[in-house]
């Protein structure tokens, strides 16, 4: 299986934070969900991607190339959509156009225009006017208009309202359907991952927790819950984000670990927001020590 995107132990230090050797494949023809908490590290990993912060070691491929001695080839393939407009807000679309079109080789007019039409954005409007929805579709019609290879999605679907969001899952539904093609989505929305991801990437504290299948990561663990009383240490050592409370407690478990469970606790599968509370209790948990 051919990636079009590869990191391989990528370390970057800012003041306060680091990305501690993130390694990590998505392989064409696939959307992969990159999750975490605000502040596990999603942006910076993106930004290193597209060269825009300068890593301090790892390497980075995207089609093959080299992401900081072929920066200029990979921007040409590549389309990126952030959480806020990127473009001037005192513009109309057509002049963002005609500044756009002289960047990319393969920009397509008529594509744009025929998207700008299909998503009903105005022409005659200035695009600060534009509500968040408004926006996202401005910037996924760019994305889209220049024959990207790889789109890369940093928190598309914050503050959208779920028609928007549901539009705009079925944009990169329709868009993968080309399997020469790859999304990275980054997201804190968990439902959005679960309906539309193939591959997750779940990124804690600066490293990477878990990378590989959707349903791999949802079969890889469950959630107990019983009396405190039934749990040896040996079991409390291998649970993430045990949580007591005065009726019992409740954990997660690697399902490695069944065996060391007593008839008495109960155990169940476990969602995609329930893996990132339990991975943030386990992180309070730690810091309290």
């Amino acid at each position: 299986m051919e990636n079009i995107l590869e990191i391989q132990g990528l370390c970057k230090k800012y003041k306060g934070f680091e990305l501690k050797d993130v390694s990590f494949a998505l392989p064409k023809g696939y959307i992969m969900g990159f999750v975490g908490q605000n502040g596990s590290g999603k942006t910076t990993t993106i930004r290193s991607i597209l060269n825009m912060a300068n890593i301090n070691s790892g390497k980075i491929s995207v089609f093959g190339l080299d992401s900081v001695s072929d920066s200029k080839k990979i921007k040409e393939r590549t389309g990126v959509v952030f959480d806020s407009l990127y473009f001037a807000e005192h513009l109309k679309i057509k002049e963002i156009e005609n500044q756009l079109k002289g960047f990319y080789p393969d920009w397509d007019s008529e594509g744009f225009f025929g998207r700008i039409n299909s998503f009903g954005l105005p022409l005659k409007k200035k695009v600060g006017t534009f509500s968040k929805g408004m926006k996202m579709k401005l910037m996924i019609a760019v994305a889209l208009s220049h024959n990207a290879e790889l789109i890369i999605l940093d928190e598309p679907t914050s503050g959208l309202d779920p028609v928007a969001r549901d539009e705009l899952l079925d944009i990169l539904a329709d868009y993968i359907a080309d399997e020469n093609r790859g999304v990275l989505f980054s997201t804190h929305i968990t439902a959005d991952v679960e309906r539309i991801a193939d591959y997750v990437t779940v990124l804690n504290d600066g490293k990477v927790w878990f990378t590989g299948t959707k349903d791999e990561l949802t079969e890889k663990y469950v959630a107990i819950k019983g009396d405190e009383a039934d749990v040896t240490d040996e079991l409390k050592s291998r649970c993430i984000g045990f949580h007591s409370y005065r009726n019992g407690f409740d954990a997660m478990l690697d399902t490695e670990y069944l065996n060391m469970l007593p008839k008495e606790i109960e155990y169940e599968k476990i969602s995609f927001d329930e893996i990132l509370v339990y991975i943030a209790k386990e992180n309070k948990d730690e810091g309290h020590n």
